[in-house]
């Protein structure tokens, strides 16, 4: 297994594709941390010139300790996720479609033990791009916001392993719909198309028909909920009381809406990500390699 792990990862650092999409991923992260810390800094500085007593005996506090950093944070590292999932699932289509995965069967004892240290090698890659992308986010939004919006040191540490987790099955997830579908340009295509449109749009009517529970069983809303459950967690423990009426906006605003807490948010994206890995490895464990 240790060969066949060195030749998995040797292979997949040797092509261009992992710094190819890594650059954009670093400055997707960055300039999205860097935006939306300036537009909570621009927000509190508003909030905290402007008549604000209603919204202060809410919270508890003034604006200025507000952690609005939070809701960026989360909002970032969600959008920047789509690379490694991208990352995943041209990475398998690629070697399926080239047929270079025929050397890898033919070489390895069996195509379980081949398949199982391609699965540890892209949970290495996610986990790599989420440790990209939690620092890429970390440095803009602490260049662009004030110290009192951010998190404390507990408060980060729960938002990198939220991005961390949600990196890995992400990267997991693209790997299952590229090895279902073996096409690079088809892979890219639904994948990108179904997260960043259809969902959001099918989000957008259940929202307006006042079913916004269904939103954290997609995929998309589920996945979202890792991170933006966290972030509005910790937005509400440091804010005071807050009364149940704006919990709901305050999840909106960390990407949330309609998703459950983190935990049980990963759980269901888990859940989408297996079926999507297990049917690709499924089709490929079956693929016929002449």
């Amino acid at each position: 297994m240790g060969n066949l792990l060195q030749s998995e990862f040797r292979k997949t650092i040797t092509t261009g594709l992992w710094w190819g999409l890594m650059i954009p991923t670093v400055l997707l992260a960055f300039g999205w941390g860097l935006g939306t810390g300036f537009l909570g800094k621009g927000f509190v500085d508003l909030a905290s010139q402007s008549d604000v007593e209603q919204l202060s005996d809410i919270f508890g506090i003034t604006p200025d300790q507000w952690r609005v950093s939070l809701f960026g944070i989360a909002r970032s590292i969600n959008v920047a996720t789509i690379f490694p999932m991208i990352f995943g699932g041209l990475a398998i289509a690629n070697e399926i479609n080239r047929r270079t995965i025929t050397t890898t069967f033919l070489t390895s004892s069996s195509r379980g033990a081949a398949l199982s240290a391609k699965m540890l090698v892209y949970i290495l890659w996610g986990a790599i791009f989420g440790l990209a992308i939690v620092l890429s986010v970390a440095l803009g939004v602490i260049l662009s916001s004030d110290s009192s919006q951010l998190p404390d040191a507990s408060g980060w540490l729960a938002l990198a392993t939220a991005g961390l987790v949600a990196s890995v099955l992400m990267t997991m997830f693209g790997v299952g719909v590229g090895a279902l579908m073996t096409s690079v340009v088809g892979t890219t295509v639904v994948l990108l198309l179904y997260m960043l449109l259809v969902e959001n749009g099918l989000s957008l009517v259940l929202s307006i028909n006042g079913l916004e529970q269904v939103i954290g069983f997609l995929p998309n809303g589920s996945v979202n909920g890792i991170t933006g459950s966290v972030a509005a967690d910790l937005f509400m423990s440091s804010a005071g009381v807050v009364p149940d009426e704006l919990q709901l906006a305050l999840r909106y605003m960390a990407g949330a809406g309609g998703a459950f807490d983190w935990w049980l948010s990963g759980l269901i994206f888990l859940s989408w990500t297996a079926i999507a890995f297990v049917g690709g490895w499924a089709a490929t464990a079956r693929k016929d390699i002449t």
